[in-house]
């Protein structure tokens, strides 16, 4: 299944052409809604990923789905939906619906984004599907150790932020 996207040619002030680029279904980045209602029995496949151990609760929160190979993982542009919304961590947690084009491997990033300016910084908290270990000279755990296997369903996954303290990166609890 293929999804058209149009993209307009100018080739002077009266003509105009058209032409219709194909793309993969779900191979498309998209900004998305957290659409709770993407992920209840039967709506899959999709992850239902619950994020824990916010420093603060101020800033934004960027959940990025990613495909699970190596080629894709963290680079820049490659993720496949990202959710970007103001933090509103009830207990200390948010959940997030994020739907997938198929079943298949991903591996899902989390960015607390602590002063909401848009921009990566020292006081910024992070974290990963599987929860991998990360350090100030490893900021990108492999994709192996952040795969998440998701089928027809909804899988579930928790991501534990992690934060800068002195010279390691761990979470706050």
């Amino acid at each position: 299944m293929f999804k058209f996207s149009n993209v307009a040619l100018f080739g002077g002030s009266a003509a105009m052409a058209l032409a219709l680029v194909a793309t993969p279904a779900g191979a498309q980045r998209q900004k998305i809604s957290n659409d709770m209602s993407k992920c209840v029995s039967g709506a899959g496949p999709a992850v239902l990923v619950e994020v824990r151990g916010f420093k603060k609760t101020t800033g934004r929160i960027r959940v990025q789905a990613y495909e699970g190979t190596s080629a894709k993982w963290l680079k820049k542009g490659a993720w496949i939906n990202r959710i970007d919304v103001p933090v509103r961590a009830n207990g200390g947690k948010m959940r997030f619906c994020m739907p997938l084009p198929k079943a298949g491997t991903y591996g899902i990033a989390v960015r607390h984004d602590m002063d909401g300016n848009g921009k990566s910084g020292w006081n910024d908290g992070g974290g990963f599907t599987g929860n991998p270990n990360i350090s100030l000279t490893n900021l990108k755990p492999s994709i192996k150790k952040s795969a998440i296997r998701v089928g027809n369903g909804v899988a579930r996954a928790n991501v534990v932020l992690n934060y800068r303290r002195g010279l390691s990166i761990k979470p706050i609890g």
